[in-house]
């Protein structure tokens, strides 16, 4: 039976990530409103969002006898001194999160939220990383705040771009960081009987054609 995967998310480093990984999802954004979802832990609350983005998705799908749709809902947050960390609200959030993380760590967690369309059924998990941020000097967080790269990412920056050469280093998945995790993703679809090569795209990124084996 043909698998498809839809990305509940607009973003192109998600997206980016599961091509790499030999994945060609559709992507159709879910609209939720994210600012409505509170939550006590950053677990709870990038879990909730990534339900709710999935979930929103699946309801504009319908199933197809002749296949099988799942719908993957992502979002991601930083708990960092406490406090639970989204996209900042303006250049001069970006900049005071900046003053107070570097040279220090924080989690990065990513919800994820697998919905089966045809079975009408989901699992989902948290993925996270450790994140530790260089010491970045003011001159260089006025020149990354500049550049917009921090305004549109969870915690206030990334590691698959500009962001990457301020931090120290990571502690676990890199895809967590950036937004999706591979790891958890095989997982979550083990859950449902299937495995993350069903989702692999007859033509590899490399334009190398992927041969099953035997």
């Amino acid at each position: 039976m043909p698998l498809r995967l839809v990305l509940a998310s607009q973003s192109p480093a998600r997206r980016k990530l599961l091509h790499a990984a030999g994945i060609e999802p559709d992507v159709l954004v879910s609209g939720v409103d994210e600012s409505q979802v509170v939550a006590d832990r950053a677990e709870d609350l990038c879990l909730e969002l990534a339900r709710m983005k999935a979930q929103a998705v699946a309801d504009r799908l319908r199933p197809t006898p002749d296949g099988r749709t799942l719908v993957l809902g992502c979002d991601s947050v930083l708990a960092f001194d406490g406090e639970i960390l989204g996209k900042p609200a303006d250049a001069a959030d970006a900049t005071r999160r900046w003053g107070r993380m570097r040279g220090r760590t924080g989690v990065l967690h990513t919800g994820h939220c697998l919905v089966d369309v045809v079975h009408e059924s989901h699992v989902e998990a948290v993925a996270s990383t450790v994140v530790r941020f260089a010491d970045v000097t003011d001159e260089e967080i006025a020149a990354y705040v500049a550049t917009g790269e921090p305004l549109a990412v969870a915690g206030a920056f990334t590691i698959d771009g500009l962001g990457g050469a301020f931090l120290d280093g990571i502690e676990g998945d890199p895809g967590t960081v950036i937004g999706l995790s591979l790891p958890l993703l095989r997982r979550l679809l083990r859950d449902l009987g299937l495995s993350i090569t069903d989702l692999w795209a007859r033509v590899a990124p490399g334009a190398q054609e992927i041969r099953p084996l035997g």
